[in-house]
């Protein structure tokens, strides 16, 4: 087996909440920090755990109804930064951001909205941008993160913790990010398709 990264700290952003208490009870007890945005934060801190909010990162709180909360570069700069890259540690170091080792996601339920028959400005509000570039990031970086892309695959996720704690194997980051990129472009399909089917 490859060499195990540990995971320090796990960003966790979703739209669906159930499924992730086991998740996070291991993560906790394994002494991950965990940050979250919004409801996820008041979720996670419901059951117990401490979590950082997102905005005490950033310095930004959100704003735009929403529609802007991680898309900041001491979330992206902690995803995207290669850790064994001299020039990004340095950086790191400069603009005092910390890297993330594990990123969560739950995308917006573009599909069921449609399915709905919501309008069409309820179906825009559920274009996830946020959830859909956390995943694009962590996915492309994942020599150095790992990345749950949607709540079936915290079940794999929950098997690789209990099994050898918090970390992951280049292996396993690899799978992740294989299962990642197949959710990112069903998504991107399915939002296709509506536009070219939208009238008007």
């Amino acid at each position: 087996m490859d060499c195990i990264k540990k995971i320090k700290t796990a960003l966790i952003s979703v739209y669906h909440k159930d499924g992730l208490e086991g998740l996070l009870a291991k993560l906790a007890g394994e002494g991950v920090e965990l940050l979250s945005t919004g409801g996820t934060q008041k979720f996670i801190e419901s059951l117990g755990y401490k979590c950082k909010a997102v905005e005490s990162v950033t310095g930004y709180p959100s704003i735009l109804g929403g529609r802007v909360k991680t898309l900041h570069p001491k979330i992206f700069g902690g995803i995207l930064a290669r850790r064994d890259n001299d020039g990004d540690k340095e950086q790191m170091k400069q603009y005092e951001i910390s890297g993330i080792d594990l990123v969560i996601v739950d995308l917006y339920p573009f599909e069921a909205t449609v399915a709905s028959g919501a309008s069409e400005e309820d179906i825009i509000e559920k274009i996830d941008i946020g959830g859909i570039s956390l995943i694009r990031a962590a996915a492309k970086n994942f020599r150095d993160v790992a990345i749950v892309a949607c709540k079936d695959d915290y079940a794999f996720l929950q098997s690789i913790l209990d099994e050898q704690g918090a970390g992951t194997t280049m292996a396993q980051r690899r799978e992740l990010a294989t299962r990642a990129f197949g959710v990112s472009s069903r998504y991107d399909t399915a939002i296709r398709s509506w536009f070219a089917s939208a009238k008007g």
